[in-house]
């Protein structure tokens, strides 16, 4: 793992070969695919753990979230204002029933595409006010990602394990200098340190700003005052470019197979 994830994280020299082999016709529907992978990943796990048995949601509604917080602690999930509001991550929810016949989350999964700076270099498209510019100033529709977070972390408060993997595409989630060429050969240099381009700092805040790119699924444990807490972080990975399923599959699989060892289910 730790291999590819250095080959992940190189700096990409990436030619003006027009959009399709930059992002893929599909980049659009990057939420949509990660739906239909984890499906993949529920039928795999079901034929790779016979005696287990799952299920495959679309949804979570805040009713059954503030009933799980109340369970745990009658001063929680007291309020609640729209009766059917819920949450729909973008590759919905597996769960698995554990041993005393209670369904357990395995597996959470969103999708983030946030900015298109080398799909406009590798096309020689300028922007900005006065199309003069290489760069377009990242926007904050990613920070909606949070909403989610936070109620799956709502519903597993008891849980030892967090699940959830939160895949960033785009030039607004670069971890290394990456050098794109325009048309005529000229090229350009995208920092990934630049405040008016980078995004991902808004998101390390859900995983406490632990490194990018590994299986964070078991919970930390840190001791304040004498007491333990238990920190749940996301594990974020990041590409400049388009997600491959060979690439996915394998991260989705291994954060779920940890899942059922930590949930005491397996040995893997």
């Amino acid at each position: 793992m730790a291999k590819k994830q250095t080959e992940r994280l190189r700096v990409e020299k990436i030619r003006g070969q027009g959009p399709k082999e930059i992002f893929g016709e599909n980049a659009q529907i990057h939420d949509k695919s990660v739906n239909s992978f984890s499906k993949t990943i529920f039928e795999t796990l079901k034929k790779d753990f016979p005696s287990l048995e799952f299920r495959f949601r679309e949804k979570i509604t805040k009713k059954e979230i503030n009933e799980k917080l109340n369970s745990v602690d009658k001063r929680l999930g007291l309020t609640v204002f729209v009766a059917n509001a819920s949450i729909r991550p973008d590759g919905g929810i597996i769960e698995v029933k554990d041993k005393d016949d209670k369904w357990r989350i395995v597996l959470v999964c969103e999708a983030k595409h946030q900015g298109k700076d080398i799909e406009n270099i590798t096309k020689g498209i300028l922007v900005g006010k006065n199309s003069n510019q290489d760069l377009m100033v990242a926007g904050n529709a990613i920070e909606r990602s949070h909403k989610n977070i936070n109620e799956i972390r709502n519903i597993m408060i008891d849980e030892k394990h967090f699940p959830y993997i939160l895949f960033l595409q785009g030039s607004n989630f670069l971890t290394e200098p990456t050098a794109v060429l325009r048309p005529d050969g000229t090229e350009v240099i995208l920092k990934h340190d630049a405040g008016s381009l980078n995004r991902i700092d808004r998101l390390t805040s859900a995983n406490y700003s632990l490194p990018i790119n590994q299986n964070s699924c078991e919970n930390i444990v840190i001791t304040v005052d004498g007491k333990s807490v238990m920190l749940q972080a996301v594990s974020i990975f990041t590409k400049a470019t388009e997600w491959s399923i060979e690439e996915m599959l394998p991260i989705m699989m291994d954060v779920s197979t940890t899942s059922l060892r930590i949930l005491g289910l397996t040995e893997k």
